[in-house]
């Protein structure tokens, strides 16, 4: 049955087969109806292309800006006058609670409380408060479901962000990304699944590694492709002088040939990895400098944007490309932007910061609106963790700096099936979680949710073990689903 389904052109590899068999016909018919492609013929072995989604997406692809450094929730989102009416004054042990500190504040004798030095107001329908600093975030208020109560065990930069890329804090693991190329596949035969952008701002930077977009253990084919700001979007994708698109075809096909020679041999499914990402390359010659290209965008989207968007490894001009990206069939695009680690003279960097990010976060949302394109895709915007009600060194009305605070903070989603609105309630010192925390596995397997994957079925066996994103835990957040 399933050589003669195959025959027919049906776009799932073996393992997807075998996996959905016990589905039935009426999961064959929901996929053919969810993803238009799958019954579109092509070859599955030289390109993966969808594969079938546990039940009916809520979002199609995703676009994560990600705040790398720690936005200051106090700062943005999470308004809480009593810590200017207690300006100064100690933090109360019983709201500490002995929490473990980083050692940047460990031998601090005093934890002086250190309210925002900006100004907050309500905005929408569900009176959202939103500080001075994101004037563009604010005209978009209903349509973002803002969470107050993300929490996570890490306390420092990088198994904090590690945690929120893959799920675990220690490396070689799949990130978010990854799995859901893995699960689901690509919409575009001539665009990566899982694409990844970088900025920096101004304010004090904590660095990205590739490890971030890591394929970690599943085949390398689902490892993010790192778009560059330079010449070439995309290294090494450019045929070198003196060969053209014509001989460029001919030698892969011959490196194919020999590879799969060596794969009848030896097995390896790297190998085949490796024939699928040299066509991968191939088309894209074609694909990303089209897509990469903002000479022709209107100039009401450059508008909407910012000027910045026409400087290319900006964020406003990575937002664009992002749109552009996942517009074309891209399953996650990953923004990351450097420049949120506040831990001095908070209130200039952040300014600085909120500039670089405010209009362009609120234009991605509006354009993707106005293309219809929001309902059915997913934005995040947030960070690794959150910054202390308490001061770090010396603290001013008009200077303090924040240490990193994992307990409780502010991350936001628009489109993709989110319920606009507020969840999680924290303390009046917007120190610890009042009400429905929601811990990163449980993020990750809401979102995985709204993609149409059950977090507890999309798994991959290594090592005699099976792993997943949410490791051994994690609960679909309903409160967060429209």
């Amino acid at each position: 049955m399933q050589k003669e389904i195959l025959e027919q052109g049906l776009n799932v590899n073996r393992r997807r087969f075998l996996s959905r068999l016990s589905l039935g016909i009426g999961s064959v018919a929901l996929g053919s109806l969810l993803i238009p492609d799958l019954f579109g013929g092509g070859d599955e072995e030289e390109f993966p292309m969808t594969g079938l989604p546990h039940f009916a997406p809520r979002a199609k692809r995703i676009i994560y800006l990600f705040q790398n450094g720690a936005p200051s929730q106090l700062d943005l989102f999470d308004y809480k006058p009593k810590l200017n009416e207690m300006f100064g004054q100690d933090l109360p042990a019983s709201i500490r609670m002995g929490q473990r500190l980083t050692g940047m504040t460990a031998d601090q004798k005093k934890f002086p409380l250190a309210g925002s030095y900006f100004k907050f107001n309500q905005y929408g329908q569900h009176r959202a408060w939103i500080s001075e600093l994101l004037p563009h975030t604010a005209s978009i208020a209903d349509d973002l479901c803002i969470i107050h109560t993300l929490h996570t065990e890490a306390i420092n930069h990088d198994p904090a962000l590690t945690f929120f890329q893959t799920g675990a804090q220690v490396g070689n693991r799949p990130s978010l990304g990854s799995w859901l190329s893995y699960g689901l596949g690509s919409e575009n035969k001539n665009l990566p699944a899982f694409c990844v952008l970088l900025s920096k701002g101004k304010g004090n930077g904590q660095g990205v590694y590739s490890k971030l977009w890591t394929n970690g253990f599943l085949d390398s084919y689902h490892q993010g492709v790192q778009f560059s700001s330079g010449e070439n979007p995309v290294l090494y994708l450019n045929n070198p002088g003196g060969i053209d698109k014509d001989d460029r075809r001919k030698m892969l096909d011959k490196v194919a040939a020999l590879n799969e020679e060596s794969y009848k041999e030896f097995g390896d499914p790297e190998i085949n990895t490796k024939i699928q990402q040299y066509e991968m390359a191939y088309r894209m010659q074609t694909a990303v400098p089209e897509i990469t290209d903002m000479s022709r965008e209107p100039e009401d989207i450059i508008k909407l944007y910012g000027p910045d968007c026409l400087i290319p490894g900006t964020y406003a001009a990575n937002c664009l490309l992002a749109r552009k990206l996942s517009e074309n069939g891209v399953r996650f695009v990953q923004l990351y932007h450097q420049g949120w680690d506040g831990h001095g003279n908070l209130p200039g960097e952040i300014r600085g910061q909120c500039l670089d990010t405010d209009r362009a976060s609120a234009g991605l949302i509006t354009d993707l609106k106005q293309r219809g394109l929001l309902d059915e895709t997913l934005v995040i915007w947030g960070g690794e963790f959150g910054r202390t009600n308490y001061c770090q060194g010396e603290l001013k009305k008009d200077n303090y700096g924040r240490d990193h605070h994992p307990r409780c903070f502010t991350v936001w989603m628009a489109g993709g099936g989110v319920k606009p609105g507020i969840y999680g309630e924290t303390d009046e010192f917007g120190y610890n979680i009042a009400k429905d925390p929601v811990h990163v596995h449980n993020f990750h397997a809401t979102i995985l949710h709204l993609m149409g994957l059950n977090h507890e079925q999309l798994t991959f066996k290594h090592l005699g073990r099976r792993y997943r994103l949410t490791d051994v835990s994690g609960e679909v957040v309903k409160g967060l689903i429209a």
